[in-house]
């Protein structure tokens, strides 16, 4: 019973970061996966066959990787709520806290592997 409600939560979340800039998507679908994997094998088949979210899953749970779309959003949306969050911040202490953490932030999803699956190739890092 719980891992259905926690799994309802993270997919629930899941979905929200397809549309929201510092929610992050695959994190939560995983959860889901996982919780309903344990738990409600409908739900756990319906994530993994959703058009749009079973890809997401199937690709990182495959090639611990994330699709070259889906990098270059997150790298928009990741521009985009800095600079406003950057410009909605009053006191410049803040601001140097959220540049930080945006570097930081930007460095980890940099380096993340991208995998096309419809290549079926992934693409070699070629900054390291």
């Amino acid at each position: 019973m719980l891992l259905n409600a926690v799994g309802g939560l993270a997919l629930l979340l899941g979905i929200l970061g397809i549309f929201l800039p510092l929610l992050p998507t695959t994190p939560f679908l995983l959860l889901a996966s996982a919780c309903f994997m344990r738990s409600n094998e409908k739900f756990h088949h319906w994530i993994h066959h959703h058009p749009h979210l079973g890809p997401i899953i199937d690709n990182w749970n495959q090639h611990r990787a994330v699709s070259s779309a889906m990098k270059k959003r997150g790298y928009v949306l990741l521009a985009i709520s800095f600079i406003f969050s950057f410009v909605m911040l009053p006191q410049w202490w803040l601001k140097i806290g959220l540049v930080f953490g945006f570097s930081l932030l930007f460095f980890c999803f940099h380096r993340l592997p991208v995998h096309d699956p419809a290549s079926n190739v992934a693409e070699p890092d070629e900054n390291h």
